[in-house]
């Protein structure tokens, strides 16, 4: 499988030659901030697997003190990937062009979600990381 994705400009394209996996919503304050939206969708995906197509000189990053981070497009602001020490760990589900094949497992962080967002209480919850996070 091979899946692309651009930011909401067009400027910034990537693809991945093959899937994503472990899908989840992560609704803590610092997503919400981030994303400008009520909780981020991402999904893992290989380093090696995953390439910058076109408007490279585009992006721009922001890394934390403890190497964590994501890449967002510098003209539009679309985020599209989070960084962990140096390397891509995974993307942001909105930014594919194409069906992925897979679905949010788990909501993560829904212990400080915000007051204003109703999430079902049929979907998988855990109020920090999951048990199997690393």
């Amino acid at each position: 499988m091979t899946l692309t994705g651009e930011c909401f400009c067009g400027s910034i394209t990537y693809k991945i030659a093959g899937g994503v996996s472990d899908a989840r919503s992560c609704h803590c304050s610092r997503c919400r901030k981030a994303f400008s939206s009520q909780a981020s969708s991402y999904a893992q995906v290989s380093a090696a697997e995953f390439a910058w197509t076109h408007g490279q000189e585009f992006l721009s990053s922001y890394i934390n003190e403890e190497g964590t981070g994501h890449q967002f497009c510098s003209k539009c602001g679309s985020t599209l990937c989070g960084i962990v020490e140096g390397e891509i760990h995974g993307i942001t589900l909105g930014c594919l062009n194409e069906d992925p094949n897979i679905e949010i497992s788990r909501h993560i962080f829904v212990g400080s979600k915000a007051a204003w967002e109703v999430i079902p209480k049929s979907v998988v919850q855990y109020a920090e990381h999951a048990p199997h996070d690393d």
